[in-house]
């Protein structure tokens, strides 16, 4: 027949130390841990290390009955006499509940990551193989878990990172959580989604957030933020924009470092309108994110592989935030990038709208600003226009550089006006003493257009005078126009001798259409030569 004896140590001298420090020996209860399958660790585990404070011990040296069936005995260091079985019972379980709530205390546990480091300690995923046994329908009567011995339980876990751990630890939370008397908090789901979101389990913080209804538990601030980090760090993001959702219609946004951290996950994925809510919602509730956030914000709204002309318009309107003037004397990138989107978007009255802003209240702009808006007045066969902003860019100290007069040459050449664009390149020579193969390039294809081939050979002459090295590239198709325009094999033939001169080849191609004009020029000769014979 079952025994079952509680053995009780001398309580502490200090009156206010009465605390029981320890669990002494193992518990042991053959029938009800026999069918757990966590048992191994019970039996061999020690909660505790020896103390000469007191101890607690379940044994028995029957297996017929359960525990709640089993006598009670006690017995006392001091030497007292026994009590009636109920008394004695109930004080037992009374002892036993509190030293439960003793082994899960914060301060008395050191929970190492590795249960088999052989220190005595106890591993978080052992707690909680012993809380389910706890919470077993067998034990139900004799023990109960308060949320404070589960949040402790929980931080354990949290803290050794353990997937086998954590998902042992939300199937028990959940078990606690359906019987609905309110032990599971919102604080100790928001460390799972947390937990979860740092071991790369995106879904399974997920499914902690969808269950906080089932659990009588109400979502908060953190819950989102967490929530959002685990989908996005697994790019999880059809599932981001639903929580993303909910978190804006509730009003539950974090602080202001975490609303900027959930902005630029959204930003990563693609989902730039939805960081850009998230923005305006914290804006509305005086939740002011980093600004680095907001920066990244703009750029990612104005990404030149997309050209949306909605997103630009909300980064263009982005910019009227930045009413602080130190912190607009610091956003020259942010309104430059804004700047090129209007641009590519071919809002060129925008891009010159937001310059007039920027030279009357700053950032002030600079060369890439200018040369941006200049390429787009070029592109569009504005030339007037591009030539003032160019004077404006030197009235304001600016020196034009190499790229802005190699546009606006391009710019002449499309429309056929050699002349102007010759004058823009006297200009550059006279301000540059080095320009670049592309500023040659652009003029030689103008005359090659315009079959003013005696300009280009020329302008292929200069070009090492002003540090540019003509490539095989630049003789390769001025050949080809004098052959195919021109028929004047020989400046070709003369060219393609330069070339071997300066160690350049020109393919093979090229050569066969040099002696195909050749030959087509001499037949021509011979059959004009026999004609007059004739």
């Amino acid at each position: 027949m079952w025994r079952s004896r509680v053995l009780s140590a001398t309580r502490l001298q200090s009156r206010h130390s009465n605390t029981i420090r320890s669990i002494s020996n193992k518990v042991l209860n053959p029938q009800t841990l026999g069918s757990n399958p966590n048992s191994h660790h019970f039996r061999s585990l020690d909660f505790y290390k020896q103390s000469s404070c007191s101890g607690i011990r379940f044994f028995s040296s029957s297996v017929t009955e359960s525990v709640s069936e089993a006598d009670v005995i006690t017995e006392k260091n001091d030497g007292g006499g026994s009590s009636s079985i109920d008394e004695l019972w109930k004080e037992g379980v009374d002892e036993v509940s509190s030293a439960l709530d003793d082994v899960f205390d914060i301060g008395e546990i050191n929970v190492e990551s590795n249960a088999e480091s052989g220190d005595g300690d106890v591993s978080g995923e052992s707690l909680v193989g012993f809380l389910n046994w706890v919470v077993n329908e067998k034990n139900r009567e004799v023990f109960s878990v308060t949320s404070r011995c589960l949040e402790v339980l929980v931080k354990a876990v949290c803290g050794e990172l353990k997937k086998t751990g954590a998902y042992k630890l939300w199937d028990l939370v959940k078990e606690i959580g359906e019987k609905g008397d309110g032990v599971v908090t919102t604080k100790m789901l928001n460390a799972l989604i947390s937990l979860f979101s740092r071991l790369g389990k995106g879904m399974a913080g997920y499914e902690v957030f969808s269950k906080f209804e089932d659990l009588s538990c109400v979502t908060n601030a953190d819950t989102y933020y967490y929530t959002i980090e685990a989908l996005c760090r697994r790019s999880i993001y059809d599932n981001v924009g639903l929580v993303c959702e909910k978190m804006l219609s509730e009003g539950k946004l974090p602080d202001g470092g975490k609303v900027g951290s959930i902005m630029g996950f959204l930003c990563k994925g693609g989902m730039v309108k939805e960081a850009h809510s998230v923005y305006l919602s914290a804006k509305e509730k005086k939740i002011y994110p980093p600004q680095a956030a907001v920066n990244f914000l703009i750029t990612s709204l104005c990404d030149r592989k997309k050209n949306d002309v909605d997103n630009v318009r909300l980064a263009l309107k982005m910019l009227d935030d930045f009413t602080d003037e130190e912190k607009r004397k610091y956003a020259i990138k942010q309104y430059t990038c804004v700047i090129q989107a209007l641009c590519r978007i071919n809002d060129i009255d925008g891009a010159k709208s937001l310059l007039a802003k920027m030279i009357d209240a700053g950032p002030p702009p600079g060369n890439t600003v200018y040369n941006t808006i200049i390429n787009g007045l070029c592109k569009s066969g504005d030339m007037a226009d591009a030539i003032k902003i160019m004077r404006m860019m030197e009235d304001r100290g600016l020196k034009p550089d190499v790229f802005a007069y190699t546009v606006i040459m391009s710019g002449y050449a499309k429309g056929g006006e050699m002349e102007e664009a010759a004058k823009i390149l006297t200009e550059a020579k006279k301000n540059h003493c080095k320009l670049t193969p592309v500023t040659y390039h652009t003029m030689i294809r103008g005359y090659c257009k315009l079959e003013r081939f005696g300009k280009a050979v020329q302008l292929l002459e200069e070009m090492e005078e002003y540090g540019v090295q003509p490539k095989a590239d630049e003789y390769n198709k001025l050949i080809q126009s004098l052959c195919l325009k021109a028929a004047d094999w020989g400046m070709a033939q003369k060219l393609m001798e330069e070339m071997t001169k300066k160690g350049l080849h020109l393919n093979g191609i090229t050569k066969s259409l040099i002696r195909a004009v050749q030959e087509l020029e001499e037949e021509t000769k011979v059959t004009k030569e026999a004609s007059v014979e004739t």
